[in-house]
């Protein structure tokens, strides 16, 4: 009896680990959309596509625009046309005089030096602590490091004006120091120094440097202050553009606390000057006086503006 046997099969049959692996080398299936790439090719899918697009940028930017405008309008307009109902869009009879008459009638020039002199030593005081702070944090490495980074992101979570009070009872009797700071510069700069925020945004891009940057300062003789000054501040021009932003900004619009800590009139910040004149101003001249204040707030933005974004997106070095 004749045995039979069975004659090997040139293809085999794919194994389960084989399978697996061929999966991996599959193409990723095309992300599904409302729109199909082969419908935004025909010309009529690119008319639908820029109609679509251009009406929602112009609809962004008017809705955002729009407050300006009417600010920028509105102090050219008289007082009954302000009053009138309803409003106009225009100016029937522009008077660009008005602004003159807000700077020389509010003083806006003493109060915009206060202002710019309150925001530049919150400045240069918040960037003398928040940066060697997030660098101690993120490559230093302190003993019980964690800990203290949470507990200053904690202090984000409490409303700024459940703090008012102990921040006002602390500058008026400095603890240790005992002096009453009411009514300095003092008053503005020292609760702005320590910024929890500013330090997460520096410590988040630290992280990103590579060590061995730092390693290689080090075996060159470079201590941590120069390392800091050396090399992480080069690199990180654009997030310390970002943290600088927010801390001048930041001075620039507050009102409720300028208006607890300079009760003198001298002293004011310009936009404690302008609601406190508001009563006895028209409402064509004090809209004169809101954009002028509006101006080195929106100059700085825009020399800046490339900073923000690269500062908030920046996650590491490329070689």
């Amino acid at each position: 009896m004749s045995t039979l046997t069975a004659r090997p099969s040139g293809r085999r049959r794919a194994g389960p680990r084989r399978r697996r692996a061929d999966r991996g080398y599959a193409k990723a299936a095309p992300p599904r959309t409302l729109v199909s790439p082969r419908q935004l090719g025909t010309p009529r899918g690119k008319v639908i596509y820029w109609t679509v697009l251009i009406f929602v940028l112009v609809l962004f930017t008017a809705v955002f625009v729009f407050p300006l405008y009417w600010m920028v309008t509105g102090a050219m307009k008289s007082s009954g046309e302000l009053a009138q109902t309803p409003p106009s869009l225009f100016p029937a009879d522009p008077d660009p005089g008005i602004y003159k008459e807000a700077w020389d009638r509010l003083s806006l020039g003493r109060f915009l030096l206060n202002t710019l002199w309150y925001a530049a030593g919150a400045w240069a005081l918040q960037m003398a602590i928040c940066v060697p702070a997030a660098y101690a944090l993120s490559k230093l490495r302190p003993v019980l490091g964690k800990t203290v980074l949470a507990l200053m992101l904690a202090t984000l979570m409490v409303p700024p004006t459940v703090l008012l009070v102990p921040m006002y009872l602390t500058v008026k009797d400095v603890p240790i120091l005992h002096v009453n700071w009411l009514n300095t510069p003092m008053a503005i700069w020292f609760p702005a120094a320590a910024n929890a925020f500013g330090i997460f945004l520096l410590k988040r891009f630290f992280d990103s440097i590579p060590t061995e940057l730092l390693e290689a300062a080090q075996i060159d003789g470079a201590s941590s202050v120069r390392v800091l000054w050396s090399v992480i501040m080069p690199i990180s021009r654009p997030i310390l553009a970002v943290v600088s932003i927010f801390a001048v900004v930041g001075v620039w619009k507050d009102f409720i606390w300028p208006l607890l800590v300079l009760p003198d009139t001298e002293k004011m910040t310009v936009s404690v000057a302008i609601s406190s004149l508001s009563n006895q101003t028209p409402e064509n001249i004090l809209l004169a006086a809101l954009v002028i204040s509006s101006i080195p707030a929106i100059i700085l933005f825009f020399l800046f503006q490339r900073h923000i974004m690269a500062g908030l997106t920046a996650g590491g070095l490329k070689g």
